[in-house]
């Protein structure tokens, strides 16, 4: 049987919390062959990144181009990209060869706080790889930062998602697992909000008490590619990415003294 087969774009993480090492665990766990092509080397633990080393650009889309002449991957996920040349490496790429539109997922700020987009990176995201995604996958602060709109609740997380579907991606899911902007409460539930330019729909999910796992962004985006690979539609493979997350938190683990990362799902 020919595998389905979901690439990710993304920098390394030793870890194995997040980054493609995360992603491609997650297209195994759902039966999709995983391709990867990396965009950073960092030195990096659930807690804290102690060093960031880039990939070259024509390296991150030699990657991408070799992999592809096998066999063209059946959904793409982008992550971490670093700075603008990359994001503009990885967008001709996907253009000039024919790619499946990416989910792209806006990795900013690493919940250390570290920057992993600088801000002409941010730019040419908005420019280049937003205009040319299936759906694009913010928290609240990601969704701040490319929309422009504070969001303080419900109403605000629907207007920064017209904003951001405005730039051009076809979809955009806002991720409900942070506090709104000017509040340190987390909301009772965990509901994201799904925009396709036609309907807005509301996600809901559950809460779980003191739970925060490392990678839990790079989970989400990595299982809607799966499931797009396999052949769903978009809207079923977000509620079941959905469910990923929540079976990933449900099924946490502690390595050290960091954060919480993926058991199983």
């Amino acid at each position: 049987m020919i595998p389905k087969i979901a690439l990710t774009i993304a920098g390394s993480d030793p870890g194995g919390g997040a980054g493609l090492q995360v992603d491609l665990k997650i297209f195994a766990a759902l039966g999709v062959y995983g391709y990867s092509a990396v965009t950073a080397i960092t030195a990096q633990n659930s807690t804290r990144i102690d060093r960031i080393d880039l990939v070259a650009p024509a390296m991150v889309a030699a990657q991408i181009a070799a992999v592809a002449a096998e066999r063209k991957p059946d959904a793409i996920k982008t992550g971490a990209l670093i700075n603008a040349a990359i994001v503009e490496a990885v967008a001709d790429t996907i253009e000039q060869l024919n790619l499946p539109a990416p989910v792209v997922d806006p990795v900013l700020i690493a919940s250390s706080g570290v920057r992993l987009l600088d801000d002409a990176g941010e730019l040419a995201l908005r420019s280049r790889l937003i205009p040319i995604a299936i759906v694009v996958t913010p928290n609240i602060p990601e969704a701040e930062a490319l929309s422009g709109i504070t969001i303080r609740d419900a109403d605000g997380m629907r207007e920064a998602a017209l904003a951001i579907h405005r730039i051009g991606a076809r979809a955009v899911v806002i991720k409900g697992g942070h506090p709104f902007s000017g509040s340190s409460a987390f909301p009772a539930t965990a509901d994201d909000l799904f925009y396709d330019g036609k309907r807005f729909i509301v996600l809901e999910g559950k809460r779980i008490a003191e739970a925060s796992i490392h990678g839990s962004g790079c989970i989400f985006s990595a299982a809607i590619a799966a499931h797009l690979a396999r052949g769903d539609e978009l809207e079923l493979a977000i509620r079941a990415a959905k469910s990923v997350i929540e079976s990933a938190i449900r099924n946490r683990v502690r390595l050290g003294h960091g954060r919480d990362v993926l058991g199983s799902i």
